[in-house]
Parts: C-alpha cells; structure tokens; sequence
C-alpha cells in the first residue's frame, strides 16, 4: 500500500473516531462525504468547501496557475494588455457585466461566495486575491475569461464567444478597481 493511501486510511479512521466520540455524526453520515468535498481542502464538509487564501487550495484548483507558471499564457494571449483606462466609463459596464457573467459563482466582491459557486467543484476563484498576485496579470486574467476553465477541470464557461474583447477588458477593469459597489463611484 502506497503511502498516501495509509495516511487517507488513518485519517478517516480518526476523522470517524472524533465525530462519533464528539456526538456530530454517526459512521453512516460519515461514509459518503458531500458532493463536491475533497479531503485535500481545508475547510470541514459541514462548512463552505472554500479556502480562505490562495495558498490553502488543492491541486486541481491551481491547475491554470500551475500551467501558467509552468508555460506562461498561450501564444494567442501573449502580450495581452488592457488597453482601458481605470474611469468611471470603463468600471461601470464592467461591473454591469461581471454582475451578469461572474457574479453569480465569484460574487459580488470576488470572493468566490456567489450562490452558484457553492455547488461548483473545484469552487470558483477568489479573483479578488487574484488580481493582487503576480500571476494576475492582464494576459492571464483575459486569458481564463476568454476560454473558460473546461480545459483545467473546472465549470467555468468560456466567453470568447458570449462577450467582445471590450467587454472582457471592461471585465478586467472593473476587478483591477477593487470590485467597487454600484455606489462606490
């Protein structure tokens, strides 16, 4: 038996142990974790399977990141800049289209809490903390709104299709601003 299947052995014999000792499940409740829970995330299956940072994530949810890294964006989005300014002109319909196009499984803030995404695995991502890294970049976040995550394993839909490069860096602008509310302006 390899090692990782061990050590899952000797976690779900403790993890059975601890909940039924602590009265909150019995071992039948325990036997199929929900849907969309993976063991490697942090957060218990009774809360929200989302992280709170970008580094407390698993593996299949950095796979754009890590292709990244790794390869950098794909030749079509290379040098991929905005070419928008940070106005009122440019974050207002970039807020009316994340709303429409993003918000449901980001949320409002970016924080990836929206109503859709708690059904989502891997769960969508915080582009608020995104945007802050080094990785957010302007070619990747056009990049990942344009083709979507289906190549990475997520829901994600590509909207290269649905919206014109203005509106994907309308997108991006608005989300550079900070994710301001509609009265922020």
């Amino acid at each position: 038996m390899d090692r990782r299947r061990k050590r899952w052995g000797v976690l779900v014999t403790v993890g059975v142990a601890l909940a039924v000792l602590q009265g909150g499940a019995s071992v039948a409740q325990l036997a199929d974790p929900p849907l969309g829970w993976d063991m490697w995330e942090p957060a218990p299956p009774a809360q929200s399977h989302r992280p709170d940072s970008l580094e407390a994530v698993s593996p299949w949810r950095m796979a754009r990141h890590q292709a990244f890294i790794r390869d950098g964006v794909p030749a079509p989005y290379q040098g991929a800049r905005n070419p928008l300014i940070r106005t009122p002109a440019n974050v207002d319909p970039g807020r009316a289209l994340y709303g429409a196009h993003c918000a449901a499984c980001h949320d409002p803030t970016g924080m990836g809490g929206g109503d859709a995404g708690n059904a989502l695995y891997p769960s969508p991502a915080l582009l608020a903390q995104l945007v802050r890294t080094p990785q957010g970049v302007d070619a990747y976040l056009f990049w990942a709104i344009n083709e979507g995550g289906v190549p990475f394993g997520t829901q994600m839909p590509a909207f290269k299709d649905k919206l014109s490069e203005q509106q994907i860096w309308q997108i991006v602008t608005f989300m550079r601003a900070g994710f301001p509310a509609a009265s922020a302006n």
